[in-house]
């Protein structure tokens, strides 16, 4: 199939091909607890035998221990939790299982799985924000086996503890899948939702609490992440010892367009560079989805927008008509947003097949069992090598040969990557990166758990670091009121606190001429994606938003198909609040501390679809967001800057290149996204007073990202210094130095005196 997709391109596109040879499975014995009724179930299902990674951690979970599982995508670590937690529902008649998963199809895919197995008592049930209110008390009273994901036990189970207290008290087992997924912020709040749970367990009597199983993705020092999410001592199986089968691992960036002057539309700043346009990796990821599906090879093609999985599968529906009418049914597009039956109806049809592709956000990366899949097409780096190799591990899930392709997107990490595959294939899967801390993660939570139940001394051991402070600002707030027995929470409504750090309740779009609900929108996205005057896509269907109401969390559209798009433009002011540490390197100073940032959606800017051409900028009137969070910046001195050959005048430009390139890069050394975090440069920073260039991360309080950089710093701006110095352009383009959420439209920008800046850095920061 790479043959002819690359036949299909004269200008070979490919960079490099990566074969990931098969890998012969060692089985071992089944664990000698296992019920005979357990073993007849999964040999009903094929599966005679466990494999040694299953029964090892199955056997320390049975035994009580705290496990976690972190193998490859479709290495069976469902069984290694199923396996100790339905032997023990068997053994025990009053025993009771709780399943978490980050994403509502995932717990869907393992109720399935559960209620195949036929296991008699079980009563496997999700218990989820989709669930009818008139089953959620049977659940509660009859269902042994529960599945949810970590919102639904925030905002429901745990408010309610005393209607699940005879569930709570007989929970003999907590799973905790994908938990590679809980990282940042998110990761921090749900590490606190856990110690609420294992809280309120204690309260209602389970002794010893329950026992927590985890499983992961392959990532770095999987029992430390582990241990830091759950607060518990947990042990760490990795060697994958399933089958599997080969992979061929394609690099893939896209073409060069020829340059066309009549579309090139406004000179970009630094000049004229029309040569250095390349193909977007959406056009792309489309065309290559339209040709596998047009060859019959089932495959997934993971996006990493909403907006964008609608426009490959657009595109892609649209190419397979004209050379076949109707085939074009046989792709679809899936994400978040999506009402819960369009979602099982879009799962149910690729599972049968009734689907040929699929574009797909991230929200179908996780464990969900996609059978026969031949091929997957990624477009774009999704941040991290550990949902790299997931997304790649969702094909070939039958044995078969399995192709992945990374379509580089034009972004200095994609280009990065693609032309240094040791980067990809010799480098370990990162660590997960949580800061259970933060103090604006532990004082929110410890709120809560005061409104579930009033606080002890002995509880701020279990929420850790911070705990005594931030009980004492709750206090000082009159958010909680101290007695001799605790801490009490002082207000009728509970504490509103969002786990995602999303900047609020989600927004729904509504039609406004019928009322019909087409999806929601998370709050913080939603003056990007929302604002009046956006093109919004729905299921391939354009829309243009006549009016957002933020006070009533709604978004009113018409449809509409315009042929441009829109793109919101924000300002931001940045202050120092504080340094934790720093590195004194002479002209260079490296820091680390808390800053206050004030950004503001002000305008947003009309796009030809075609040609990408400006049409107009039209004006916005949106409140100022204000964040306090962690940074990582570093200074220069001015004289520092002449001596390289920077003119003061193109200090700026410098600056902001830099800038640019190094929040593109830092997914390479920490667990993020570059939209996880944001950026400003200036040529003299009143808090500093001298050059400077921030990086900070986008939720309040930190999400652990400015401390890797700081701690990587040396080999995170050498990586950003190389991608530039690399790059084909001359001026600077979006491989290397422009910024797709640039709110100064990348203007100025100085790719030459950016490579410069950064070997300044490089020279007097030590390694």
């Amino acid at each position: 199939m790479l043959r002819r997709l690359r036949q299909r391109h004269p200008a070979d596109p490919l960079t490099h091909i990566e074969r990931v040879p098969p890998r012969a499975g060692v089985p071992a014995p089944w664990p000698s607890w296992t019920p005979e009724d357990l073993r007849a179930a999964y040999a009903r299902r094929g599966v005679t035998t466990p494999w040694r990674h299953q029964a090892e951690a199955a056997g320390l979970a049975y035994d009580r221990r705290h496990v976690v599982v972190a193998t490859g995508t479709a290495s069976g670590k469902s069984m290694a939790y199923q396996l100790p937690a339905l032997a023990t529902l068997l053994a025990d008649p009053r025993a009771t299982v709780l399943y978490l998963a980050p994403t509502k199809a995932l717990a869907a895919d393992q109720l399935r799985a559960v209620a195949a197995l036929e296991i008699e008592g079980v009563r496997p049930a999700c218990y989820d924000g989709d669930t009818p209110r008139a089953e959620r008390e049977w659940i509660r009273r009859h269902s042994r086996f529960v599945l949810t994901n970590p919102d639904m036990l925030h905002h429901g189970i745990l408010p309610g503890h005393a209607q699940w207290s005879g569930f709570l008290r007989r929970l003999a087992y907590v799973v905790v899948d994908e938990c590679h997924v809980y990282r940042g912020v998110f990761g921090s709040h749900v590490a606190h939702v856990l110690r609420r749970l294992r809280r309120q367990c204690a309260r209602y009597g389970r002794a010893g609490g329950p026992t927590f199983v985890l499983a992961s993705a392959t990532s770095g020092d999987p029992a430390a992440a582990a241990g830091r999410l759950t607060g518990l001592p947990v042990a760490a199986i990795t060697e994958d010892t399933s089958p599997r089968a080969g992979v061929t691992f394609a690099l893939w960036e896209p073409p060069l367009l020829p340059p066309d002057p009549s579309a090139a539309g406004p000179e970009p700043a630094g000049g004229s560079d029309l040569t250095q346009v390349r193909r977007s990796a959406l056009r792309e990821t489309a065309d290559l989805l339209a040709d596998t599906v047009a060859a019959g090879v089932r495959t997934l093609a993971f996006v990493r927008s909403r907006r964008g999985a609608e426009v490959v599968a657009t595109s892609a529906r649209r190419s397979l008509d004209e050379a076949v009418p109707g085939l074009g049914d046989r792709v679809a597009a899936y994400r978040a947003g999506y009402l819960r039956e369009e979602r099982r109806e879009l799962e149910r049809a690729l599972l049968h097949g009734d689907l040929l592709g699929l574009a797909s956000t991230n929200a179908l990366e996780l464990g969900v069992d996609l059978i026969g899949l031949d091929a997957v097409v990624i477009c774009g780096y999704p941040g991290t090598r550990a949902s790299l190799w997931q997304q790649a591990g969702r094909a070939g899930r039958s044995g078969q040969e399995a192709l992945a392709v990374l379509v580089a997107r034009d972004d200095p990490l994609d280009t990065y990557l693609v032309h240094h595959p040791e980067a990809v294939f010799g480098t370990p899967v990162e660590a997960t990166v949580l800061d259970p801390a933060n103090p604006y993660v532990l004082g929110p939570q410890l709120a809560c758990a005061a409104a579930e139940a009033p606080l002890t001394p002995a509880d701020l051991d279990l929420f850790g670091d911070g705990a005594k402070e931030a009980v004492e600002a709750l206090v000082e707030a009159g958010a909680l009121r101290q007695r001799p027995t605790g801490w009490y929470w002082r207000h009728r409504e509970r504490p509103a606190v969002d786990l995602r750090g999303e900047g609020g309740a989600p927004v729904c779009v509504v039609e406004a001429a019928t009322g019909r609900l087409l999806g929601t929108v998370d709050g913080g996205s939603s003056h990007f994606l929302l604002h009046t005057g956006a093109v919004y896509l729905h299921q391939g269907v354009s829309y243009v938003v006549d009016a957002l109401d933020l006070d009533d969390g709604c978004a009113l559209v018409r449809p509409e198909e315009p042929d441009w798009s829109t793109h919101a433009r924000d300002v931001t002011a940045l202050s120092v609040v504080s340094v934790r540490s720093y590195v004194d390197a002479g002209p260079v100073g490296l820091f680390l501390g808390e800053v206050d940032v004030t950004s503001q959606v002000v305008s947003y800017q009309r796009r030809r679809i075609a040609t990408g051409e400006v049409i107009d900028t039209r004006p916005l009137d949106l409140p100022a967001r204000e964040l306090r969070t962690a940074a990582v910046w570093f200074t220069l001195s001015p004289e520092s800057l002449t001596a390289a050959g920077v003119d003061p005048a193109d200090v700026p430009g410098a600056l902001h290149a830099a800038e640019h390139a190094a929040i593109g890069l830092l997914p390479l050394v920490a667990t993020c996204d570059r939209w996880d975090i944001g950026g400003l440069s200036t040529a003299v920073h009143p808090d500093t007073e001298a050059p400077t260039v921030f990086v900070y991360d986008g939720h309040p309080g930190g999400a652990g990202f400015a401390e890797r950089a700081y701690g990587m710093a040396a080999s995170w701006l050498r990586a950003t210094r190389d991608a530039i110095a690399e790059c084909g352009c001359e001026a600077g383009c979006p491989s290397c130095v422009q910024s797709p959420k640039c709110g100064n439209g990348n203007n100025p920008l100085s790719k030459p005196d950016a490579i410069r800046v950064l070997d300044v850095v490089l020279a007097n920061l030590p390694e």
